[in-house]
């Protein structure tokens, strides 16, 4: 089987995207960035599980600790005085929460990655069709990528770079999720919370949204949902 390098980070879209990886019969070597963002250990706590749910060995598990991200700041998930908006899912401007520029580093540690353990693909969970509209999960940004990757690696390197959900809506992976058995239930996509997703965040809403488009009830607990029971 061919070895696929898939960027996980935890959340529900590249979970999905790893579980379509491993069901097209690739073996899984998965990837996550911690960058100081305001979850990060719930996230990386999500990636392991994930990793686990997929048995896939240490030695094919890879964090990066990517902290240049926070000290250049520019987003409310890294810089604790720019407040985390909550979320707009009618607005068409870009979120507070856009990281500048982060699936460019992103995408450099698994080409990196990929060139050393000598791996010709690389998976990513963008979503462009209904997201945050963060500009770095556009197609031509993806597409762009994978021309740089290959001019700048060696010769013998080649690379495709592949975004399996990238055209769905949040209902469509959800749906293509539990079809494959996606462990959908481990994943985490609150960007405030670490305990109980705050529901309220852009993350939260497309989540909540992509559900309830789905006919389909979340398995993750948010905050509203414990006090209407109390």
């Amino acid at each position: 089987m061919s070895l696929a390098v898939v960027s996980l980070s935890g959340g529900m879209d590249s979970c999905v995207t790893a579980s379509i990886v491993k069901r097209d019969g690739y073996d899984l070597a998965l990837l996550h960035v911690d960058y100081g963002q305001l979850t990060e250990v719930r996230e990386r706590l999500a990636f392991e599980q994930i990793a686990d749910y997929f048995e896939v060995p240490p030695h094919r598990r890879l964090v990066v600790p990517m902290q240049t991200l926070k000290l250049i700041g520019g987003s409310s998930l890294t810089d604790q005085t720019i407040p985390l908006e909550k979320g707009n899912l009618e607005s068409d401007d870009i979120p507070t929460s856009y990281v500048p520029f982060r699936n460019a580093h992103l995408l450099a540690a698994c080409v990196s990655w990929a060139e050393v353990i000598k791996s010709r693909h690389i998976f990513v969970g963008f979503v462009e069709k209904d997201s945050s509209r963060y500009p770095d999960c556009r197609k031509t940004f993806l597409k762009a990528f994978e021309i740089a990757a290959n001019e700048g690696t060696m010769p013998e390197t080649k690379i495709s770079i592949g975004a399996p959900v990238i055209d769905k809506t949040k209902a469509e992976i959800i749906k293509i999720g539990i079809s494959i058995n996606a462990p959908l239930h481990l994943t985490w996509s609150c960007y405030s919370s670490e305990t109980l997703a705050c529901g309220v965040c852009d993350s939260c809403l497309l989540r909540l949204r992509g559900f309830e488009q789905a006919g389909l009830s979340d398995p993750v607990l948010y905050k509203q949902h414990l006090e209407a029971d109390t």
